[in-house]
């Protein structure tokens, strides 16, 4: 072939200038955006997210559990483009997937929380705030775009008074949902964020001085936005992640839910119970759904994985209790797998961090198409036309 035939068939990819752009643009899966993260954050930001208590084997196995199931696809059936919509508890949704709460969210990135719901409300799906966030009750309600489906998570805390009072914000704010964890009474044993000495906000300690040397861009971004604080805990300064967990009440019963049912008027969602027996004492209690959890392997390690217990706690409940799932998710595959087995929806929390860590905004928008192209192509290739078609005869185990 001659040179000019050559060229002919090579087109070059135009350059990328944007360096947000190019990075994300270089990321095809999550995997990728997680490697990207840790080049862009710094050591103890990143291993927050990153890391699980203790031996982090709850962690480890959330993800294997996951991929220890094969499909057993139908051929020639017609699927197309599948429909993937779902129902999210009462409201109709693009995917069967939600937003996770997660603590400090502007620690990993300035945009933070508001840039999670603004990219959920893009991709028509569920954003829960965490208790622990970094940005307010109200501020996320103001800077979340209009008709974003936003949910609550209320730690249990010693002060009943800021229960009642979180959870009266968060109502007059307009989150529809309310979700309540039930395995967080102690903090976990998370050596990693121990051996970094991690506190919000971060301070200035020598490593931390070395990390301004090692990831300039991320302290650049940080100094231009406002302070990193508790921002649903007026006068709660630079405690350490461990710290922050001495505000919850580490004796609290099904009672709490009781209490919380007569509080909140929307739906309840009981998140972390793992046994079946623990999904009908929640219902028992008022909750309206489950959220099998196992923290992401951050709480209690050793503990089964979720995806391991959900056909248990499917059979349990009967097919009309709505069942989500989280811990281990990071593959659109992983949300096909979830859906046969008995969830209605999965939710995420490191996947789409991962992505806010390595390009802001962008960034979660880059995790979350990601998941969805994965999840369209699995289901196409499975023979399944929607999300309601897939079943345990998908699958088979190894």
């Amino acid at each position: 072939m001659r040179f000019g035939e050559i060229r002919a068939q090579v087109r070059p990819r135009p350059p990328e200038l944007n360096a947000t752009r190019r990075r994300l643009r270089d990321c095809h899966d999550i995997a990728d955006l997680r490697a990207a993260a840790r080049r862009q954050a710094p050591r103890p930001v990143f291993d927050y997210v990153d890391g699980g208590a203790d031996e982090e084997i709850a962690l480890n196995a959330n993800t294997e559990a996951f991929r220890r199931h094969r499909f057993q696809p139908r051929s020639l059936a017609g699927a197309g483009q599948p429909s993937t919509e779902a129902d999210i508890l009462g409201v109709r949704h693009r995917l069967p997937l939600l937003l996770g709460p997660t603590g400090y969210t502007r620690m990993m990135h300035p945009a933070g929380e508001a840039a999670a719901a603004r990219s959920a409300h893009r991709h028509e799906l569920p954003y829960t705030l965490s208790t622990m966030a970094t940005t307010s009750i109200e501020d996320l309600a103001a800077a979340a775009l209009p008709g974003t489906d936003l949910w609550f998570q209320l730690y249990v805390q010693r002060d009943d008074g800021l229960n009642k009072d979180m959870l009266a914000r968060a109502a007059a704010a307009g989150y529809r949902a309310l979700m309540i964890p039930v395995d967080t009474i102690v903090p976990g044993h998370r050596i990693r964020d121990e051996r970094n000495g991690l506190t919000i906000p971060p301070a200035l300690t020598a490593t931390t001085l070395a990390g301004i040397a090692a990831r300039p861009g991320y302290w650049i971004r940080m100094l231009r936005g406002p302070a990193v604080a508790f921002a649903n805990f007026p006068g709660v300064y630079n405690k350490t992640i461990a710290g922050s967990a001495s505000l919850f009440d580490p004796t609290i019963g099904w009672d709490a839910v009781e209490t919380a049912r007569e509080r909140w008027t929307g739906p309840l969602i009981i998140k972390g119970p793992l046994s079946p027996g623990d999904a009908a004492t929640a219902l028992a209690s008022g909750a309206d759904a489950v959220l099998l959890s196992n923290h992401g392997g951050r709480q209690l390690d050793r503990t089964i994985a979720p995806i391991d217990l959900l056909p248990q706690v499917r059979a349990a409940l009967g097919p009309d209790v709505p069942v989500l799932l989280d811990s281990g998710v990071r593959h659109g595959a992983d949300i096909a797998v979830a859906l046969a087995l008995g969830a209605d929806a999965v939710a995420i929390g490191r996947a789409y961090l991962y992505g806010l860590m390595a390009g802001g905004e962008a960034g979660v928008d880059r995790a979350l198409d990601l998941l969805e192209t994965e999840f369209i192509r699995t289901l196409q290739l499975l023979g399944a036309r929607s999300s309601k078609e897939l079943g345990p005869d998908l699958l088979t185990s190894t």
